[in-house]
């Protein structure tokens, strides 16, 4: 089989009715997403969320639970990612942690303040993921094994 979904994951971060989002340039264009990036090897998804989001927003965080899971094959590449969203509390703000070379800046917004900056996405899958996290979809993460 030469087709291999890539494995990603995202976390939705919230604090005091913000969530923690990423200002990263792809492309030659400067996006928003959830701190998300790759699975590694001899990781868990869980161990790949807290590394991604300190690694890309300099804030340590607890996974609490699962959002759910998504495909998405972006039109750019044509590459189709297989995504695990979590979400979590902010532990400890880590100045001292370097942002990864494509982040321009972590950024706290509102719900309404990410809608009105839909066109700037990464991807559908950033709204969504937060929209179906404000409706409540929220799993335990013992449904992960």
């Amino acid at each position: 089989m030469d087709w291999q979904p890539h494995v990603t994951v995202a976390t939705v971060v919230e604090n005091d009715g913000k969530f923690l989002f990423v200002e990263e340039i792809k492309n030659g264009r400067r996006v928003i997403n959830q701190p998300a990036g790759h699975l590694e090897a001899n990781e868990t998804l869980v161990d790949a969320a807290i590394r991604e989001t300190l690694e890309e927003t300099q804030w340590r965080v607890e996974i609490l639970g699962v959002v759910g899971f998504g495909l998405y094959t972006a039109p750019a590449n044509g590459v189709t990612y297989h995504r695990t969203s979590f979400f979590a509390r902010p532990i400890a703000f880590c100045p001292e942690q370097k942002l990864d070379g494509d982040i321009e800046q972590a950024i706290w917004l509102t719900p309404d303040e990410l809608r009105e900056r839909r066109s700037k996405l990464r991807s559908p899958m950033v709204l969504d993921c937060l929209e179906r996290y404000l409706k409540g979809q929220r799993y335990p993460l013992s449904m992960i094994y």
